[in-house]
């Protein structure tokens, strides 16, 4: 018992939320650089804990799928081409994909095992993603879209 304790209070220090996500894509973020093009970037201040997330915000789902237990065919999921081409639909709100649930890359809370998807940066706030959600479902491409509270993370470990 009291070394779970010590483990969970060890893991708690390891993980830090810093900074804001750059959800526009027209706007410099300064980190960037430090993320794949299909990643949603955030201002991770070059934190030393092993764990890194940002800032709640929220996105649009736009489309999702299981993939394999073993993760074998998630790198296939939401190519670059079909993620640039829903970037041009949203140009002031960064469209994302998560394909494969690798320590490389980033990670999104509030997401289930096994699953890939391709989101878009909604906002801070609940009434800025409903806003948005409407715009997403204007365009008739993206039936069931819905909206997500989560956090992106880097996990260093």
């Amino acid at each position: 018992m009291m070394i779970t304790a010590l483990c969970s209070l060890a893991y708690s220090q390891r993980r830090s939320t810093v900074g804001d996500v750059c959800g526009d894509p027209t706007v410099k973020c300064r980190t960037a650089a430090d993320f794949q093009q299909y990643e949603l970037a955030f201002n991770w201040g070059n934190a030393n804990s092993a764990i890194v997330e940002s800032k709640p915000f929220y996105a649009i789902i736009l489309k999702s799928v299981k993939v394999k237990s073993d993760y074998s065919d998630c790198a296939e999921k939401f190519p670059e081409a079909e993620r640039l081409d829903a970037q041009t639909l949203f140009p002031k709100n960064k469209v994302f994909a998560m394909r494969c649930n690798e320590a490389v890359q980033n990670y999104y809370t509030n997401v289930a095992n096994n699953t890939s998807f391709l989101g878009v940066y909604a906002g801070q706030t609940l009434t800025q993603a409903r806003a948005f959600l409407k715009k997403v479902d204007e365009t008739g491409k993206f039936p069931g879209a819905s909206i997500r509270r989560m956090r992106v993370g880097i996990n260093g470990t």
